[in-house]
């Protein structure tokens, strides 16, 4: 039991030690700099990311009208094909 009591306690005074460790590493001048060069990288990505999205959006509109044109252009033509062929019937009568 008491080895069980002392395990515990060096395991609490460890993560301590750790922690207090880890806090002063983390905290350090070098490891803002890290930080800063990671966070610059990431909005430089951001920016590459979002240029890229924009011309993908651009082009999706250009195609999106497009295909609206074409769209309109088939509904005329077969306005005129329905047209064309009921005008020959009611000559006919």
């Amino acid at each position: 039991m008491s080895c069980l009591h002392w395990a515990k306690l060096g395991l609490f005074a460890g993560g301590v030690l750790f922690g207090t460790a880890g806090i002063k590493i983390l905290s350090s001048k070098d490891a803002k700099k890290c930080y800063t060069n990671a966070t610059a990288a990431v909005l430089r990505a951001k920016d590459c990311v979002m240029e890229t999205v924009t011309n993908v959006r651009e082009n999706c509109d250009d195609i999106l009208n497009d295909a609206k044109d074409i769209n309109a252009e088939r509904s005329a033509a077969d306005a005129e094909a329905v047209i064309a062929d009921a005008a020959p019937e009611s000559a006919e009568e």
